[in-house]
This record gives structure tokens, sequence and C-alpha cells, in this order.
């Protein structure tokens, strides 16, 4: 999935070297603060190796790694909504703390949205973000998501309530 683009970021499936690298980055509190709970804390090489693996399995692939100059830099994926909502699709990323504030994600939101967009037929893309993660927020807008939604206190998070931000991309024209 390596396409040009301004900075030295690729989106690419995962390889079993990438698990140092991935444990690194996710066994990290401030990440753990903005993710579901899905993700473990303090997270483990085992934890890392098992995600690798599980990610190997999918077809087509949904989730990948961020790599920036060389290194594992984050990770990102698509969910396919089920039944009545099979044209919709969920994204999610994280980007490990020593490389927060370079633009990585928004270059590897862009080439996540370029992969959904040449192998399954969504029609409507969404991502769930805490609201205090005003960064993803910034992300997201810029790759041409709008806010559609306050969802108040429905994340249980730390012992505490937060409320959700949904924002949306459409894909098809209404």
């Amino acid at each position: 999935m390596t396409h040009p683009q301004s900075l030295p970021v690729i989106v690419r499936p995962w390889q079993k070297e990438d698990a140092p690298g991935l444990a690194y980055i996710s066994n990290n509190r401030n990440i753990w603060n903005n993710v579901r709970d899905a993700l473990p804390f303090p997270y483990t090489l085992t934890d890392a190796q098992q995600w690798i693996q599980l990610c190997a399995t999918q077809t087509p692939a949904r989730n990948f790694a961020v790599e920036y100059k060389g290194e594992v830099a984050g990770s990102i994926g698509c969910v396919p909504g089920e039944d009545i909502y099979r044209k919709s699709m969920e994204i999610g990323y994280f980007i490990g703390e020593p490389f927060w504030g370079k633009g990585i994600a928004t270059e590897a939101v862009r080439q996540l949205l370029q992969h959904i967009s040449e192998n399954f037929s969504m029609s409507r893309l969404f991502a769930g973000v805490f609201a205090y993660n005003t960064a993803s927020m910034r992300v997201l807008q810029k790759n041409g998501f709008y806010l559609e939604s306050v969802r108040r206190q429905s994340i249980y998070k730390n012992n505490q309530l937060h409320d959700e931000y949904v924002w949306v991309k459409l894909l098809q024209p209404w």
C-alpha cells in the first residue's frame, strides 16, 4: 500500500519483525488512555506477536503497521460493519508517543482511506474519538471527516465517564 506522499510514512501489513517495536510503542499509558480497553496495558511482546499473527489471517487486510523512517510508529485499521451496517466501516489508529506531532497520523489515515476505496465497497466511514483527544479529531478533519454527533457519557475509561465524538466521512453522494 505504498503511495507517493510528502512524509516518509508507509502503511503496510504487519510483519513478525515488527513485534518489538509494536510492544514498545503500545506499552504506554498515554496511548492506552486514548484507545479501547481491548488493547491490554501493560502491553507485552507476546501481545504484539499475537496481534500480528491475527492480522496475518485477514483477507483483505484490515490492520496495518504505520512505519515512519523505517520504524514502527503506530497502528491503523478498519472494521467492516455487519448485517444492516455492512456498508459502514469504523477506522481506528494510534501513533506512538515518540512520533506525536509530526503529521504521521494524518498521512496514515489518508493511505488507509485509499486502501479502503480499493478493497471494500463502503458508503460510510466513521471513527469514535474520546472528547479529550483533540489531536485525533484534527487528523480526521484534515482527511475530510465531519463531526456527526457527540455521544454523551458513552465511554467508561479509567473509572470515569467521557463523551465520544463521532466523526464521519461519506464515500458516496447522498
